[in-house]
């Protein structure tokens, strides 16, 4: 692993929220890190696929990331208003993939499942208003 490659690894490690590839990028470069925006693409993208960050997709069509707690498969509920991540389970939804898969003769299906909403603490904060 290359120097620029381990920087972006280490800052996945020390953030808890899901950041775009630009917004990674900056915080490279306001620590002084010389680290080119293709190369923190080329690093998340192997990161991603060897199963190591979550991508998820924001309301506007951007690509986030964020390391993952889980090595498992997994899926997201994600707060829309401060973007706390939960890593949730999909028993229901797998069982239901598979099943449609196969009725429908598919076969080595893959999916992503996240699911959007207002967290505790923001509605808490909704109703002191």
């Amino acid at each position: 692993m290359t120097r620029q490659r381990a920087a972006v690894s280490d800052l996945l490690e020390r953030t808890d929220d899901f950041r775009s590839a630009q917004q990674l990028h900056e915080s490279l470069r306001a620590a002084g890190d010389t680290v080119g925006l293709a190369t923190v693409y080329r690093t998340l993208q192997a990161l991603v696929e060897s199963g190591e960050v979550d991508v998820l997709r924001a309301d506007d069509g951007e690509t986030l990331y964020r390391r993952c707690e889980s090595v498992k498969h997994h899926h997201h509920l994600v707060c829309r208003r401060c973007g706390t991540t939960v890593e949730i389970s999909g028993g229901g939804v797998e069982t239901w993939a598979e099943e449609m898969a196969a009725t429908h003769g598919f076969t080595a299906i893959e999916h992503t499942l996240d699911l959007f909403g207002v967290c505790a603490e923001c509605s808490r904060s909704d109703d002191r208003a």
